[in-house]
């Protein structure tokens, strides 16, 4: 069987092929490890050549482990394309992408088209875009109310789940040791973006019960936060067993040391799966974020009222930017984080332009050099 490419899975010459079918009995099955099973899922599989279902649980630097079920999992061989070093990172297969694996074999023959995907641009000085997870329903930031608690750093990972296409949620664990932390006021502007917040007590089975409402059948839930602010708790209290390791926290700092060390996908006993990723100290944009969708609406609004449609928000007459700011109905340290995002999306849509140019540049000096050779040596 040739192998087939994501974008290419509807043309008709597979159409002509034997369609993918999926029995009541597999679709019990792969809805455990968060197969949709909706209309866009089925049309999906109609496109489809005969093979098997699979879902990617995890990601090595020596291939894929996939799924087809709870206790199904085990390694399936990649394309040979996903392993050229030049080949995208973003279009190779992901912790819960799903795959076609071929008839009789463990060979991925296909990608699936995804749902959402959630990334970051890599750390360091040149542009790469890093994936994290693949159709992921709802997302769930977690931030401890000790130290780690920063409402900045949690409008930054509002901003990359947005642009994912999933929906956010975020949850204020350790409740328990900080009871009395106010942080309404400092949250005002997420929760006024319709992002909803629960404050738990990540080991405690009846606090993290309100969670369950994002973890049924079919659906499918990523955890992402800093190092030590309890996500692989939060885990294993889910799961109702110590499957995932976990380490006490620095004092000083509330700092906690990466005690998830690669992306896993795991079967909930509430009916979807989980994403357990590993603690993110850097979160650099990829210049596809959108501010208006990611979480500052209002703040978008506001300079659509300035009486200049070129205003600096600085001492321009009739600014209402400097207006809500003056007036205390927009908080100065969220504007702030406001322009500094802003530049950094404009700094990381250039590094993206780049890439994408220098991608098309690299196609077209490949292109020329099989037309030259077909011209000097022919069609073998």
């Amino acid at each position: 069987m040739r192998r087939i490419c994501a974008s290419c899975l509807n043309d008709p010459p597979h159409g002509r092929m034997k369609p993918m079918q999926l029995t009541a009995d597999a679709r019990t099955r792969l809805l455990a490890i968060g197969w949709p099973d909706d209309a866009a899922a089925r049309a999906t599989l109609e496109g489809l050549p005969d093979g098997r279902l699979a879902r990617v649980s995890a990601q090595h630097r020596s291939g894929y482990i996939v799924a087809t079920a709870t206790d199904h999992e085990f390694p399936a061989q990649s394309l040979a394309a996903w392993m050229r070093p030049r080949f995208p990172a973003e279009d190779r297969a992901v912790v819960g992408d799903w795959v076609l694996l071929e008839l009789g074999t463990d060979q991925i023959i296909a990608l699936l088209p995804r749902r959402t995907l959630l990334k970051r641009a890599a750390a360091g000085e040149a542009y790469k875009q890093q994936p994290i997870a693949a159709n992921i329903d709802t997302v769930l930031v977690v931030s401890g109310l000790d130290m780690d608690f920063n409402p900045r750093r949690l409008e930054r990972y509002l901003l990359l789940v947005r642009t994912s296409g999933a929906e956010p949620v975020l949850v204020l664990t350790k409740n328990d040791l900080h009871p009395d932390a106010d942080v309404d006021a400092l949250l005002a502007g997420i929760a006024a973006q319709d992002v909803a917040i629960h404050r738990v007590n990540a080991k405690d089975l009846a606090s993290v019960a309100v969670l369950h409402q994002y973890l049924g059948p079919g659906r499918s839930t990523v955890l992402i936060g800093s190092s030590g602010a309890g996500k692989s708790t939060l885990t294993n209290t889910l799961l109702g067993t110590q499957k995932i390791r976990t380490a006490a926290v620095r004092e000083h700092d509330s700092r906690g040391r990466h005690t998830t060390t690669h992306r896993a996908l795991i079967a909930l006993p509430q009916g979807g799966c989980l994403i357990d990723s590993p603690g993110m100290r850097e979160l650099k944009l990829t210049g596809e974020e959108s501010l208006e969708e990611g979480g500052f609406e209002d703040i978008e609004a506001l300079a659509m009222q300035c009486r200049f449609s070129d205003c600096r928000h600085a001492s321009e007459p009739g600014c209402a930017m400097r207006a809500a700011l003056e007036s205390g109905a927009l908080d100065p340290a969220r504007y702030a984080n406001y322009r500094k995002l802003g530049v950094e999306v404009a700094t990381a849509a250039q590094g993206l332009a780049a890439q994408q140019a220098r991608r098309t540049e690299a196609r077209e000096a490949e292109k020329g050099y099989k037309k030259k050779t077909k011209d000097k040596y022919g069609r073998k």
